[in-house]
Order: C-alpha cells, then sequence, then structure tokens
C-alpha cells in the first residue's frame, strides 16, 4: 500500500518540475528572512535569482551541526517564535543541543511524511502500535506517533523503558506493531525470553526502527527473536526527524521523500559533488519547511543514493542504509576505524551475542583498542582455555577486517550496559582525559 501516490509516485519529470519550484521558494524565504543566511549567502557571492535549475543548488554553502549550535537556541528560525507551535532538540551530548521548531504547517507535513514511512513498511489502520520510543524533546516518539495516528492505527504512547511493562501491554493489548531503537529491541527479546514469553505466539508482526544504525545482520537477530518483519527508517533532528525517508515491505533500501527534501552525496573530505550512484556523504536541503527551513545540511552519514526503479513503485530515489558516521570514526595509531566494521565482523560470528563496546585509550603515546564482547550463555561457563582460544578468534578476524590489532575481552551475558534508546558503543578515554587535563597558564 502507498499512503500518498501522486508524490510518493510522481514522474521523474513532474518531481524535478516540484523540486525546482520549491527550492527557489525556500532559498528566496531564507534570504530574506534569516541573517544567517543572508550573510553566509553574501559571502559565497550567490543570490537567491542565481538558483536557476537544480544543479544551481551546488553552488551554495553548506550548513553544518556547528553552524546551528552557534545559533543555539533560535538563531535559525525563519518565523517569529509566537508562530512556533513545537520545539525538540537534540540531546546536546557532544556540545549545546540542536533546537528546531515547528509551525502548524511544519506540524502538518511532519504528520504526512510519518505517515508516508509507517504506510511503506507495512502499518495500516488496523493495526495497534507500541509506541516505545521516548517522548520529549527527542523527536522520535511524536514523530511517529503523529504518522500512526494519521494512517488510523491505534496508538500506545508507552514511551520508552520498564520493559516487562512494554511485553505486558504486547499482550495484553495485542500490539501488532514496535516502534523504537533496533538495540531496545534487542533488550525486549532478552527479558521477553527471561520471562518464558514466545513472541512467535503473539499477534506483533512489524518493527519500525530508527535513531540508530541497524546493520542488516542486527535486522535478522531482531526479526528471528521477535518473529517479526523489522523496518529501518531515517531522519534527523536538524532536517526534520522521522520521515526524512523509510524502507517500503521490499527492504532494499530507504526511500527519500523528495518532494519535501533534496538529497546530495559529497566527497566529505572535500566538498565535492558526487553522483547519486557514488559513495559519500549525505546532504540534504529542505523544500516546504517553514520555520526551521535548511540549506545543504551535512548530515556526516556515509551511504550512497539507488536511482533504478523499486517494485513496490515507487519512484522517489532510495539511500542505502548508513553505513557509518564520518564523525564516528576512530583514528586509532594512524587506521581509521568505524564500530560498523566491528560490529560486522562480531554479527558474523557464531557464540556472539549482538552487544558490544569499543574502548580506545591511551598508554604511553600509543593508543589501544579494546572491544568487549558479550558471549553466550553456551560459550562463556566454558574451560578457560577454550575462552582464551575464543578471545583469539575473535581478535584475528577483527584485525584482519581493520588492519589493526584489538584486545579483545569476553564478558558474561547481559554485562554490557542496555539502553531504551541509542545504544553507547564507543568510549573514548582519549577524549575524556583531554576534556579534563588543566589548560597551563601564565
Amino acid at each position: 500500500m502507498i499512503w500518498n501516490p501522486e508524490y510518493e509516485c510522481m514522474p521523474r519529470g513532474r518531481l524535478r518540475e516540484l523540486q525546482l519550484r520549491r527550492l527557489q521558494s525556500t532559498v528566496k524565504w531564507v534570504y530574506e528572512q534569516s541573517p544567517f543566511y543572508r550573510i553566509r549567502f553574501d559571502s559565497a557571492g550567490v543570490r537567491p535569482h542565481d538558483v536557476r535549475c537544480l544543479d544551481d543548488l551546488a553552488g551554495l554553502p553548506f550548513t553544518t551541526k556547528g553552524d546551528l549550535r552557534e545559533t543555539y537556541p533560535f538563531g535559525m528560525l525563519t518565523v517569529p517564535l509566537e508562530d512556533v507551535v513545537r520545539v525538540h532538540s537534540s540531546s546536546g551530548t557532544t556540545g549545546k543541543p540542536i533546537v528546531v521548531g515547528y509551525t502548524r504547517g511544519d506540524m502538518n507535513i511532519w504528520g504526512e511524511l510519518t505517515a508516508r514511512v509507517a504506510t511503506a513498511a507495512g502499518a495500516h489502520a488496523k493495526d495497534i502500535a507500541q509506541m516505545a520510543f521516548g517522548y520529549g524533546l527527542f523527536t522520535g516518539g511524536f514523530g511517529m506517533h503523529a504518522g500512526l495516528e494519521r494512517i488510523g492505527a491505534t496508538v500506545i504512547p508507552v514511551s520508552a523503558g520498564n520493559t516487562e511493562r512494554q511485553i505486558m501491554l504486547m499482550k495484553d493489548f495485542g500490539t501488532t506493531v514496535l516502534i523504537s531503537t533496533a538495540s531496545y529491541a534487542l533488550y525486549i527479546s532478552e527479558v521477553g525470553k527471561e520471562m518464558g514469553v514466545d513472541f512467535s505466539t503473539l499477534p506483533l508482526r512489524l518493527g519500525l526502527f530508527g535513531a540508530e544504525r541497524m546493520s542488516d545482520s542486527m535486522r535478522r537477530e531482531i526479526e528471528d527473536r521477535l518473529a517479526i518483519s523489522a523496518t529501518d527508517n531515517y531522519g534527523l533532528t536538524e532536517v526534520l526527524g522521522p520521515g526524512v525517508s523509510g524502507e517500503c515491505e521490499e527492504k532494499n533500501g530507504l526511500h527519500v521523500n523528495e518532494d519535501h527534501f533534496l538529497v546530495e552525496v559529497i566527497d566529505p573530505e572535500t566538498g565535492e559533488r558526487l553522483p547519486k550512484e557514488a559513495d559519500g556523504e549525505l546532504v540534504f536541503t529542505s523544500l516546504t519547511k517553514e520555520a526551521f527551513p535548511i540549506i545543504r545540511y551535512r548530515t556526516r552519514d556515509l551511504s550512497r543514493l539507488v536511482a533504478e526503479p523499486c517494485p513496490c513503485g515507487r519512484t522517489n530515489v532510495r539511500m542505502e542504509k548508513v553505513r557509518a558516521r564520518t564523525d564516528d570514526m576512530l583514528i586509532i595509531r594512524g587506521v581509521n576505524v568505524f564500530p560498523s566494521q566491528i560490529e560486522s565482523v562480531l554479527m558474523e560470528i557464531e557464540g556472539v551475542e549482538p552487544h558490544f563496546q569499543i574502548i580506545v585509550d591511551r598508554v604511553g603515546a600509543m593508543d589501544q583498542l579494546k572491544v568487549l564482547v558479550e558471549v553466550t550463555e553456551e560459550i562463556f561457563p566454558d574451560k578457560m582455555r577454550q575462552i582464551v582460544e575464543f578471545q583469539n578468534h575473535v581478535a584475528s578476524r577483527l584485525q584482519t577486517v581493520l588492519d589493526l590489532k584489538a584486545k579483545v575481552q569476553l564478558v558474561e551475558p547481559k554485562t554490557i550496559e542496555r539502553t531504551t534508546g541509542k545504544a553507547r558503543r564507543v568510549i573514548d578515554k582519549r577524549q575524556i582525559e583531554e576534556e579534563i587535563t588543566p589548560t597551563p597558564t601564565g
């Protein structure tokens, strides 16, 4: 089923005409209403009338997360605050949070786009949807809630946490759709197993997961444990929240809502625009937002776009699952390491649970990489010699992929902290030490 065939199945030529009209309108709007963008455009020597075709987008300046932090809290708004009916923000764990505002028109569009995402994944009006995202400044809970209500589903706003209660409600209310992070879905499966719950006997059939990366191996694990179809969706607080793109039931890429967002791929090092099919960093421009439009936002997410038609009938471009983030990259003894590389290795090894933690430390002048790996209950009680052999096996597999030696430490099941939100995969003690080291004076 397709929620809005007029726009989701629009011929590409008509779509490009629509995008150009909306881009020109947005560029004119931000130039007139945003001091930030007026200064940025003037510095780059561009004016709204310079945008005559979609390719002219490449001549506009980028917007970065640093820009949004510097204008905290409301410096990026292009409407008076009294026209803003909702404010959300990022967590702000690495600095000041990113604060975004929404007008009534923005809220209406947001519900429309998350309705598309939910429908594409397979949700419908007869579903009972259990929202296990947190409600608050985080965009995930409220964003998906609106879309599910719009398609007519019954929404259970449980919020995150209290996992035993989540499972009780699944059983008692007949939940058919679960909305959460992928890592929390795995934790629900663990707690359910301890409670003696056989998820295959429940009405639960579908999962809509976002807010963190879900690898294909993690998807298979979730589908097996919860007896559901697991789908991925994508959004950023800075661009909208959930609703930017989402998988259809074909699960062969995430359909971008291109009538509301222009997406580019750039070289993350040079900023040069790349062909859509090339691997690179995703850059988004909003086309219809009123309170918080954004021009060429550098996401730091690495992916590629897929242009060929999807069997589902939607004509909008698809993005492959984000494989890594440039700002997640660790440089260890001169080697670039992505957490996603480590995850892909671990998920292929029998006896390893889908929970791990990367610890980077500095001993003297040398960086050290340590990976805590949870193993199954069948592995851990084994004899010490066999445990050592297993650790060496995991370390060898990691070294083959990373070209870097890592210390592997096996830990008991349920040792690594579980979270209702995004899993904390990396602890970089080098950064912690730098933050607390006093700056010399005088």
